[in-house]
């Protein structure tokens, strides 16, 4: 398992850009998939983008184009650059991890987005 930890959140005005991370515990260098989902007030969580283990990326439609996903092997680090945000990107964003079949998450980070 693996403990995780999201920071970067934060009120921004639609058009503007944030950049979450997210820490792992341990190395992430032999974990097949990380990634990021969101959960909205009142709604399901969502997947917003996944990298795997070698380099493999896929995001949710309503974020292709503005969102870029990446992690940092030698830092055990995993990114999430967001731009052009809007209103509707507004949730609660979670790091994931996969690793021996168990999937660990993070605390998440608070993203508002003002009209």
């Amino acid at each position: 398992q693996v403990q995780l930890v999201e920071s970067g959140g934060g009120l921004v005005q639609a058009g503007g850009s944030l950049r979450l991370s997210c820490a792992a515990s341990r190395s992430i260098s032999r974990i097949n998939v990380m990634g990021w989902h969101r959960q909205a007030p009142g709604k399901q969580r969502e997947l917003v983008a996944l990298i795997t283990i070698g380099g493999s990326l896929t995001y949710a439609d309503s974020v292709k184009g503005r969102f870029t996903i990446s992690r940092d092997n030698a830092k055990d680090m995993l990114y999430l650059q967001m731009n052009s945000l809007k209103p509707e990107d507004t949730a609660v964003y979670y790091c994931n991890a996969i690793l021996y079949g168990t999937t660990s998450w993070g605390q998440g980070t608070q993203v508002t987005v003002s009209p």
